[in-house]
């Protein structure tokens, strides 16, 4: 930060940090024992769509390098484009193997980056939910159904935010703060909350 921006008052954003996606496996544990979310073993990895051979390279470098763990089952990644244009990749883990998910979207956000795309990275997630088990809470869900939100990272920010759907297009705004208040020691929140942007039908929530 330079003397200009002390003497203003100004600040400037974190730069990327993907090792701080490691921090997330020792949240999940506090997580888990505060509110009993626990995690679904779906993440992603969000990032500006890149079109024609450019694309279909990073397709295939994804893919082989996931399938280099022999311990994965299934399809090692899952490609798809939302309403807005954005592009997704999808894994999936066994839902007690958050180290092994973590893992993952860091290798392919560290390949994208090394491959030069790292100003087309947005954010990743990792889906937690929580089966509500007694009638029905403020939110109309009803017994059994299963309540769900994700921890955001944001890319070129550095920090993270839980992002919580509801039925309609609405957000569980007390649950984000609550979650935030939760793990405000393991993750270094996004202060500006007009940054905690919502992400509507994510891949892995």
């Amino acid at each position: 930060m330079g003397f200009l921006d002390i003497l203003l008052g100004r600040t400037r954003a974190a730069p990327p940090d993907l090792d701080r996606l490691f921090a997330l496996p020792s949240a999940a544990i506090t997580l888990r024992a505060a509110t009993g979310f626990t995690p679904t073993g779906r993440g992603s990895v969000c990032f500006t769509t890149v079109e024609g051979a450019a694309f279909a390279r990073i397709r295939q470098d994804v893919t082989e390098l996931l399938e280099a763990d022999g311990q994965r089952a299934g399809a090692p990644v899952e490609f798809s484009r939302d309403t807005y244009g954005y592009s997704w990749l999808l894994s999936r883990r066994g839902p007690d193997d958050l180290t092994s998910l973590v893992g993952d979207l860091h290798a392919v956000n560290t390949a994208l980056e090394g491959t030069g795309f790292g100003p087309q990275l947005l954010c990743s997630l990792v889906g937690f939910e929580r089966i509500e088990d007694a009638g029905e809470n403020e939110h109309g869900q009803g017994q059994g159904q299963a309540q769900a939100f994700a921890l955001v990272y944001l890319y070129k920010r550095g920090t993270f935010y839980p992002f919580a759907p509801l039925p309609g297009d609405r957000r569980d705004n007390a649950l984000e703060l609550r979650i935030r208040a939760v793990l405000s020691d393991d993750l270094r929140f996004e202060g500006d909350l007009t940054r905690w942007f919502p992400v509507w039908g994510a891949p892995g929530l």
